[in-house]
């Protein structure tokens, strides 16, 4: 069921992102405590405002009562994906070059499964990752489990 509503607000989410200039990084829905969320993280170059936020969850949350994508109660949320940001599409990889990341792959890779470094690019379907001691490893983007900025190291 999650996954489909997830589905759902994405095909109704990025046009409205598109129209407003934003990215959506990222679409969660999901049972917590105090009932079920639905969480978007938007982004943009420059970085996303308040008004931003503001603007997206009025907008969106009007699309999604007219389209009836989630037939019981919710909370929407709308932020910014923080300094943590998840790179989930090769052009993240791409647009983050030169800043530090952690990646998890479903594979070991050079004996490991946990990578921390600066990004260096993404080319012919790989990663290249310069880890902490210089040297670089490549890691194609299919055995990618999980990857983030990562906000406790100093960029370049």
């Amino acid at each position: 069921m999650a996954g489909e509503v997830v589905e759902r607000v994405k095909s109704i989410a990025i046009p409205l992102f598109v129209e407003l200039g934003l990215e959506l990084v990222d679409v969660e829905f999901r049972r917590e405590a105090g009932g079920w969320i639905l969480r978007l993280y938007l982004d943009k170059c420059g970085g996303v405002t308040l008004g931003d936020c503001q603007r997206v969850s009025e907008e969106l949350s009007d699309l999604l009562d007219v389209e009836n994508v989630i037939d019981h109660p919710y909370t929407l949320e709308v932020s910014s994906p923080g300094l943590n940001r998840p790179l989930s599409r090769e052009s993240d990889f791409l647009r983050f070059t030169g800043q530090r990341a952690r990646i998890s792959t479903s594979q070991v890779i050079e004996g490991r499964r946990r990578f921390l470094g600066v990004l260096r690019g993404y080319e012919d379907g790989r990663v290249s990752l310069e880890r902490e001691d210089g040297t670089v490893v490549c890691i194609p983007y299919a055995l990618i489990a999980k990857a983030r900025l990562d906000p406790t190291l100093k960029k370049e």
